[in-house]
């Protein structure tokens, strides 16, 4: 039987970087993609209220949190362990992965989001031609989601501790790190480390958005864990599908 993948978003909450991934995971897996409204609450109890909701059209599945939503992976897995039956993280955290900047929750207003996105655009659109996936997957982003949107999800992050439900979570578990990852650097996979000693590692290189660049490998990491936790699973309890 396939396995029931359940895929979390990053910051922008939208299926754009994971449509890659989904490709790559087809036709060996059933795919859900969660997307987080684009207005209104934009805190982590929104996103997991709205990932609970897609979770529960799902007998059960393999949840796959990236970045922003690593902290929602762990608290479906921990409130529906039933139904969650194995978590992949992926270049994500417990507490704010830049621990620097955890107090600069002031700044993080709309207006200023705003021109920072208007700059760290520029190397997107430079040497790209106007076919280019990735300028047009972030121009997309742009098009649907809003600056205060963003802001407000990154105040969520400054006000994180997810080490609880981490440490709460029986089921079996992977981190997938980047290699040149600066927006969640190395030492955010070990502090989950230090809280679970028996999370596996799945090295890829690349940076952030390697799960967009490199989907094959991504995928043969996703769908290697999802299907030896479910054969695991079918040998204890014959009954246990996904």
């Amino acid at each position: 039987m396939r396995p029931t993948i359940l895929l979390l978003p990053g910051l922008d909450g939208t299926e754009v970087l994971y449509r890659p991934l989904v490709r790559s995971l087809a036709p060996a897996a059933e795919v859900h993609v969660v997307e987080y409204a684009p207005d209104g609450p934009c805190d982590y109890e929104a996103a997991l209220a709205r990932a609970s909701e897609r979770l529960a059209r799902l007998p059960a599945c393999h949840v796959v949190g990236w970045s922003f939503s690593g902290p929602v992976a762990l608290r479906l897995a921990r409130a529906y362990p039933d139904r969650v039956r194995s978590v992949t993280l992926v270049a994500t955290f417990v507490q704010h992965p830049l621990p620097h900047l955890r107090w600069a929750g002031p700044l993080l207003s709309a207006p200023l989001v705003w021109c920072a996105r208007a700059i760290r655009r520029l190397p997107i659109w430079l040497g790209r031609s106007r076919g280019d996936p990735l300028r047009r997957d972030k121009a997309e982003i742009w098009r649907r989601i809003g600056a205060r949107t963003l802001a407000a999800r990154a105040r969520a992050i400054r006000r994180l501790d997810a080490r609880e439900d981490l440490a709460a979570v029986t089921q079996p578990m992977q981190y997938m790190v980047f290699s040149r990852d600066r927006v969640v650097p190395s030492q955010n996979l070990e502090q989950l480390r230090a809280i679970r000693g028996d999370l596996e590692v799945v090295p890829v290189d690349g940076d952030h958005f390697a799960l967009y660049a490199c989907p094959d490998v991504a995928a043969a990491a996703v769908l290697a864990f999802a299907s030896r936790e479910q054969e695991r699973a079918a040998l204890e309890r014959p009954d246990v599908g996904v």
